[in-house]
């Protein structure tokens, strides 16, 4: 798979996962002590995440990184 179609597809995972929970870009940014702007770069795609923030934000969804591989894998197999 394309690195840049892998990118995109884990942003709108962690997206999808936040608008699922009901919480708005502030909310989570509050909730992980950063700026809303942290949470609208990285959706914009105008940040990298590491794997360690990726973590901290699915902890903060309620979520674990399974759930996060699940949701971008059904993303990627829409996607093809």
């Amino acid at each position: 798979m394309d690195k840049n179609l892998m990118k995109s597809l884990c942003i709108q995972t962690l997206k999808q996962m936040r608008l699922d929970a009901q919480i708005t870009q502030s909310q989570l940014a509050k909730m992980l002590g950063k700026p809303q702007s942290f949470v609208s770069k990285y959706e914009n795609g105008d940040r990298s995440l590491e794997i360690s923030e990726v973590y901290l934000i699915c902890k903060e969804l309620n979520k674990s990184l399974c759930d996060f591989e699940e949701i971008l894998e059904n993303l990627a197999k829409e996607s093809t």
